[in-house]
């Protein structure tokens, strides 16, 4: 009895020191790491996040993120057929071994991509899209530019650094973490794919496993890239979603592969441990009076985005208050500030967000306020 006792002991204490520790910073291998809240972008943990590295092939989150735009957009649809080119076949590394003038649409195209890192799949997606991978990669350097991606620099479409100028083709975990971000935050189809662990294309003839052990191990993972070379090391870009908390993790750099998942796991369970996403609950109204307005009231609404990512201590205590003008004279301006919301965790002010007009709102004409005024003399009398 007394060695059992022992045992479930051992076992309990085994259990505890698994669990994350609630403030504990991550264990992070590799030369760089981020982790970055997905709903506000806010960095939770940062180690050399802005060293310029080679990424490896998490160069492919831009690649699919401008798969999905272009998809999104209507400028190629789901159905398209891609036909390989020369070029697309003779990409080396991971890839699904097409051939030159093999023809497949783009959802097995994309799901190869996001699965199985398929080289070959991104230069034809490339082409596809763009005429050519050169092309391409002037909009994936455009797009990042958009995205604020200051550390970051591509040559190709795949992560491959055994091109011409592969030694320039470099980004960092911040980069990484913004084009991650713009990718799974606004482009929800695209889990369709960086969930799957294991599939087929060619109907069933060629086999495809993710790349990223995370989906199957991680409670909550939704996606998203990894990425090896020799130059690069092991990079991964990691997300995840829990109780409403959506996080990126990134590590580049890494020495093996195992530390690569063990360093992105560290990071999201501290994320996961430490914060909270809460949405502040809204009065069921709030509409202000408009006088002499064509409306009689306009919608008033926080001018961004009220979601606030807190520490987790706080969830229970946090609460709103929202003041707005008793009334506002025509015209309004759509944006127009109307009042103020503030959120609190107890006494601490956590944010002020500005509330805003929904819509404008018209002045009545002379002649329109004419009438009114003589419709009223009518009730009157």
């Amino acid at each position: 009895m007394k060695k059992i006792c022992i045992l479930l002991a051992f076992c309990l204490l085994l259990s505890m020191l698994c669990l994350p520790v609630q403030g504990a910073q991550p264990d992070t291998a590799g030369k760089s790491a981020l982790l970055m809240d997905m709903t506000t972008g806010k960095v939770l943990y940062e180690k050399n996040s802005h060293e310029k590295l080679a990424p490896a092939s998490v160069t492919k989150v831009m690649t699919m993120l401008l798969i999905m735009e272009a998809i999104d957009s209507g400028k190629i649809s789901w159905n398209d057929t891609v036909t390989v080119s020369e070029a697309a076949a003779a990409k080396g590394g991971s890839q699904i071994y097409l051939k030159v003038g093999e023809t497949m649409p783009v959802t097995d195209m994309l799901k190869s991509i996001a699965v199985s890192s398929a080289n070959d799949c991104a230069c034809a997606m490339a082409e596809h899209i763009a005429g050519s991978e050169d092309a391409f990669v002037e909009a994936m350097n455009r797009r990042a530019e958009e995205l604020g991606m200051k550390d970051t620099h591509f040559v190709n479409c795949t992560g491959l650094d055994d091109g011409e100028n592969a030694k320039e083709h470099l980004t960092s975990a911040y980069d990484i973490a913004l084009m991650s971000r713009e990718l799974m935050k606004n482009h929800p189809d695209i889990m369709k794919f960086t969930t799957i662990w294991m599939d087929s294309v060619r109907g069933g003839a060629f086999g495809l496993a993710n790349t990223n052990k995370l989906i199957r191990f991680y409670p909550g993972a939704t996606g998203l890239k990894t990425g090896f070379t020799s130059a690069a090391g092991y990079c991964l870009s990691a997300t995840a979603q829990r109780e409403g908390l959506s996080l990126i993790a990134v590590v580049m750099g890494a020495a093996t592969s195992q530390e690569r998942f063990a360093a992105c796991k560290s990071m999201l369970d501290f994320g996961f441990a430490n914060y909270a996403l809460v949405t502040p609950e809204m009065p069921q109204s709030t509409a202000v009076p408009v006088k002499l307005g064509h409306e009689k009231a306009v919608t008033a609404l926080p001018a961004e985005e009220s979601a606030l990512l807190i520490d987790k201590s706080q969830r229970q205590s946090v609460t709103t208050h929202v003041e707005l003008e008793e009334t506002v004279t025509a015209p309004v301006s759509k944006g127009q500030k109307l009042g103020t919301l503030t959120i609190k965790a107890g006494e601490q002010v956590l944010a002020q967000i500005p509330m805003v007009a929904q819509e404008s709102v018209e002045r009545l004409g002379f002649w329109e306020l004419f009438r009114q005024i003589l419709g009223r003399i009518a009730m009157c009398g």
